[in-house]
């Protein structure tokens, strides 16, 4: 990418931190629509540039996120100056996300995709009862839980880690699907599973014991069903300083203590 050339495109979340840059980097930079722009700059936090991945994924425009949240795994530390020299240098990062087909109590069916995750959880005070399925065959008849996730590498280091789920390494063609308080089997934490696999999630007692499920920001409440699969032709590219790319942070967070 030539720097000199580069047509930026800044869109921001409302937070001040981010109106602010905003302001800042436009007045020096200026600011080219989004649908014909180099590159997308995404000021704000992680949930903002998650946001971001969905709203431009059908433009196949990298998108090159500044911190101006709190966290700041997904994003580039904020700084006026030289921004040209450093998007031409970045690293890139090619993410897929998950796709998600989930069937509620009533029939309606709900497609949706996942940078992160896809997730179910009990919506009562009892714990849910849940089948796992991988490509048609069951592998688990009965998971008693709170819930259960399947997470992509760039996801493994959010929720999925939270829960004590494995860091997934990008590139490593794999998902993590790992439960959420499980009861019984209680020393079931989950599986690494081919990123070609289909994993299908079935609520034994919908009734009695309702789940909602989650796909980042798509939310389902009474589930019966959900199939997740990596979808196989979507991906967006995202933009990372040099020495700080997404899969040396993936790295540093199996050190973490």
């Amino acid at each position: 990418m030539n720097n000199s050339r580069t047509r930026i495109a800044f869109v921001s979340s409302d937070s001040d931190p981010a109106t602010g840059a905003l302001q800042e980097l436009t007045s020096r930079y200026g600011n080219a629509p989004t649908d014909d722009c180099d590159v997308i700059v995404a000021l704000g936090g992680d949930g903002f540039v998650l946001h971001c991945l969905h709203d431009y994924l059908a433009t196949n425009t990298p998108i090159y996120g500044i911190n101006r949240g709190t966290v700041g795994f997904l994003l580039n530390v904020y700084d006026l100056d030289n921004l040209p020299q450093r998007i031409a240098e970045a690293q890139a990062e090619t993410l897929h996300p998950l796709t998600m087909t989930a069937v509620s109590t009533t029939g309606e069916i709900t497609h949706a995709m996942a940078f992160n995750e896809v997730a179910l959880l009990r919506s009562a005070r009892q714990s849910a009862n849940l089948r796992i399925l991988v490509n048609g065959k069951v592998h688990l008849e009965k998971l008693i839980c709170d819930g259960v996730l399947v997470a992509t590498p760039a996801g493994s280091t959010a929720y999925n880690l939270s829960v004590h789920g494995p860091v997934v390494p990008l590139g490593s063609d794999l998902m993590a699907l790992t439960s959420i308080s499980a009861f019984r089997p209680r020393r079931w934490r989950g599986a690494l599973l081919p990123s070609s696999a289909q994993i299908t999630i079935e609520n034994l007692d919908p009734v009695k014991r309702p789940v909602s499920g989650s796909a980042d920001h798509t939310e389902i409440v009474d589930v019966a069903s959900v199939t997740i699969s990596q979808h196989p032709s979507k991906s967006v590219v995202m933009l990372f300083d040099q020495g700080h790319s997404l899969n040396e942070r993936i790295l540093r967070e199996q050190f973490e203590i």
